[in-house]
């Protein structure tokens, strides 16, 4: 009974039982009790219908024998027991007078509701449970000469509709059953297709949950199963891109790290050499120090990234003046420009550049951005850092004079580890730059001039 298939069986069916219930108790009974009424109405009607010939068979005086005669036409056109009965002068009590039953002794309940007619003046009606089973009982007042002095009172067995009654009963038996046993082979069948469907999306999650992510989900149905697949589907695609990001990643990150870390191995084993001259011992140990600046800045390249990716990293955004940032960030690389021979030229508004930013973050990416500047370029290459407020946004501009970017490349350089130096730089920085410029709701942007110029523009909203 845990297995959806049962469980939906089981539901088809208790729905069934549930509605062949309510018919059986609710609704036969309220149908029984219809027929009653109408056949008690029926009955009604004709004792007012039929008591004239009676009325005036009573008026006329005619012979008993001829009386018997119109009572008993009466109860053969009504089909049901027809009795007239005279009214006491204290009309208290009535009695039989002429029945077309001969012989049949009259039913207590049958003078009880001729007594009512002749209270209320007006037709009466009961139905009772008599020596010959259950009957319906109608009584008509006659006025004779201004007063109610006699009573014909129709009689009806209400057999039929009991039949009725049992017929209905047995035939929502009999249907009810049939519907049961349709609502198990249905429910059980319907149940069955859902049930293999759930089975065939659950297989192929089982493959993507093992790292089979060519594996496909039927998504064909356009009903909320094939909804499902189609998310799940969507959902196994994007871990397929990750999965294989993930690769790349580790396969990149290898290399980068297994190169500087076999020339610093290298690099000692020829250090060890005892014979070494001085100049070239230096050159050596210059050498593994820059292996080792590589090693640190990528290490914590790596680190930024991993944890911008998975959302650890905090933004503490304030309103900031952006270019006193800029100012506080170009001079920390006076040291590097002159190691470069170049020049940097900061150019800022006559205004204050306000902006509600993360000062910490938006001076990461402007380090990083005259860093890749400084890398990139070669010797003697001025730099232009530019900030300006216009149309709601707030821009840092960090453009270089150096032979730029093949075209090729200019959709890529955003990519993790990628650039067109292989012996230059981790190529973490931009991605890191551009993962913290869409944190903060921004956007980095690239424009290059082969052999004239490359600009990264920083923009953030105001």
């Amino acid at each position: 009974m845990l297995s959806i298939r049962n469980r939906l069986a089981a539901l088809f069916f208790l729905i069934t039982v549930f509605a062949v219930g309510v018919v059986y108790l609710y609704v036969t009974p309220q149908l029984q009790t219809s027929l009653r009424d109408e056949k008690q109405t029926a009955l009604a009607d004709a004792a007012a219908r039929l008591s004239q010939p009676v009325l005036d068979a009573v008026e006329s005086g005619v012979p008993r024998d001829d009386l018997e005669e119109t009572v008993a036409q009466v109860a053969d056109r009504a089909s049901a027991r027809a009795t007239l009965l005279a009214v006491s002068p204290d009309e208290q009590t009535v009695r039989p007078l002429v029945d077309s039953s001969v012989g049949k002794e009259m039913e207590a309940a049958g003078l009880e509701v001729a007594e009512r007619a002749v209270d209320l003046g007006a037709t009466a009606t009961s139905a009772e449970v008599g020596s010959d089973g259950r009957l319906t009982q109608a009584a008509e007042p006659l006025v004779v000469n201004g007063t109610i002095s006699r009573v014909l009172l129709l009689t009806a067995q209400a057999e039929d509709v009991e039949a009725q009654a049992a017929l209905i009963r047995r035939q929502i038996l009999v249907a009810g059953g049939i519907a049961m046993a349709l609502a198990l082979i249905i429910g059980g069948l319907v149940a069955r297709v859902i049930t293999q469907r759930v089975r065939s999306i659950e297989q192929v999650a089982e493959r993507v949950a093992a790292g089979d992510f060519s594996a496909r989900f039927p998504t064909g149905a356009k009903d909320e199963l094939g909804q499902l697949a189609r998310a799940l589907d969507d959902m196994q695609r994007q871990l397929a891109e990750l999965d294989s990001a993930r690769k790349r990643f580790i396969s990149t990150a290898s290399h980068e790290l297994r190169t500087p870390i076999f020339s610093l191995g290298g690099f000692l084993e020829l250090l060890e050499e005892e014979d070494m001259d001085p100049e070239t011992r230096r050159s050596f140990l210059r050498q593994v120090r820059e292996q080792v600046d590589r090693l640190g800045k990528l290490a914590t390249g790596l680190l930024d990234l991993s944890r911008l990716e998975a959302g650890s990293l905090e933004l503490r955004p304030e309103r900031c003046d952006i270019g006193l940032l800029a100012q506080v960030v170009t001079s920390e690389f006076v040291p590097a420009l002159a190691a470069h021979d170049s020049r940097l030229e900061l150019r800022l508004g006559g205004h204050s550049i306000r902006a509600q930013c993360d000062p910490e973050r938006v001076g990461q990416v402007l380090r990083i951005l005259i860093d890749n500047a400084l890398t990139h370029t070669p010797s003697g290459t001025d730099l232009v850092v530019t900030a300006a407020r216009g149309d709601g946004h707030v821009r840092l501009a960090v453009r270089d004079s150096g032979p730029g970017i093949e075209a090729q490349s200019l959709d890529r350089v955003f990519e993790p580890f990628y650039t067109s130096y292989s012996a230059q730089g981790s190529g973490l920085g931009l991605a890191i730059a551009r993962e913290l410029t869409e944190r903060m709701r921004g956007s980095l942007t690239v424009d290059s001039q082969p052999c004239a110029h490359t600009t990264f523009t920083l923009e953030l909203p105001a």
